[in-house]
């Protein structure tokens, strides 16, 4: 049993839920124990991070900040630790509710809900000790993906979720697929197209300099979008060209 779950579903139907003068659904219950896993994820990561440290969390393509009020409420004030958390969301009713909640919230972390799109790297602060994305939808992965690389970000966990042709990867594995005969059929191109996808995020944070690990976040029976990416910058520079290469065999292929 995840330690943190029934403290999500609490502050889930507090912040989100009752303000509408509703209770959890079935949809909220599953929801809770994907940000409940993904909160055991957080921690592990601020492990590796000094007490001393200030930690600035950004929640990014955040909907309605599930994630970083959560994280903010339940590890980081429990923590003691300084620490801030910018969500970035691009829908102003998404990021009016994330506001809202945060007032109701109340904590002593300084939390920043900005309207933007999530591969505008104005609305992202230098240097984020953790970037988590749950849930980013289609392009908005690989923007995420882009947008922590560049800003230095020292830990990444990105849960993708549907992937469709305005992912660039998926369009050269859609190429690739009919190059090689792939069947059209769903169930057997969609698996070789998303595998290549799978394999080209991979391999664009290993030559970025990230030890990358590749995992299961929740059962697939709870949601099909059930993979984690979990990133840490190590920057070691052989690791980087190996990936780099592996990344360039990948797309010629």
């Amino acid at each position: 049993m995840n330690p943190y779950l029934a403290d999500v579903e609490r502050w889930l139907e507090r912040l989100y839920v009752a303000a509408d003068g509703a209770t959890l659904r079935a949809e909220d219950r599953r929801k809770a124990v994907q940000v409940a896993a993904l909160l055991l994820e957080i921690e592990r990561a601020l492990a590796r991070v000094a007490r001393s440290e200030p930690v600035l969390l950004v929640d990014a393509a955040a909907g309605k900040a599930y994630v970083g009020l959560l994280a903010a409420r339940l590890l980081l004030q429990p923590s003691g630790r300084r620490a801030a958390v910018v969500t970035i969301e691009r829908e102003a009713c998404r990021v009016a509710a994330s506001r809202a909640a945060a007032a109701r919230l109340g904590v002593p972390v300084a939390i920043d809900c900005r309207e933007a799109e999530v591969g505008s790297l104005a609305a992202w602060p230098d240097r984020p000790t953790i970037v988590v994305a749950l849930h980013a939808c289609g392009p908005a992965a690989d923007q995420v993906i882009d947008a922590a690389v560049a800003t230095g970000a020292r830990h990444l966990l990105l849960v993708p979720c549907c992937t469709g042709r305005a992912v660039e990867p998926a369009r050269r594995a859609a190429s690739a697929a009919e190059a090689r005969g792939i069947p059209p059929h769903a169930a057997v191109r969609g698996r070789f197209v998303q595998a290549l996808v799978d394999a080209d995020r991979t391999w664009r944070l290993e030559s970025a300099g990230y030890e990358t690990e590749v995992v299961e976040l929740v059962p697939p029976t709870l949601t099909p979008h059930n993979l984690l990416w979990r990133a840490r910058l190590v920057g070691e520079p052989n690791r980087m060209a190996r990936a780099l290469r592996q990344l360039s065999r990948l797309r010629s292929a």
